[in-house]
């Protein structure tokens, strides 16, 4: 095995920080094996990858949504700017 010499900070709480210790004892390895061995075995269930696909297709739709929205107040904008010069033609029409 080759010699840890890079730190990662990680953050827990006490609480987790209590459970991970209580769990390495209980393997019989140092809290720095155990979670290097979790963190090097960990694979994303496929249920995570399904829900970061699920994301990913709502981020997208979001932003079409967005376009979509964006483009039909200028077509009601530009509706309403025709709208109010036929009026006007037609109030001076009426004169």
């Amino acid at each position: 095995m080759t010699t840890a010499t890079a730190r990662i900070p990680v953050l827990v709480s006490p609480q987790e920080k209590t459970r991970i210790a209580q769990l390495a004892k209980a393997s019989g390895i140092s809290m720095g094996e155990f979670l290097r061995r979790a963190a090097i075995s960990f694979q994303p269930s496929e249920d995570e990858a399904l829900l970061v696909g699920l994301i990913d297709q709502m981020e997208k739709s979001t932003a079409e949504a967005g376009a979509a929205i964006d483009d039909a107040l200028a077509f009601v904008e530009a509706s309403n700017a025709r709208i109010e010069r036929i009026e006007a033609e037609a109030v001076r029409g009426a004169r």
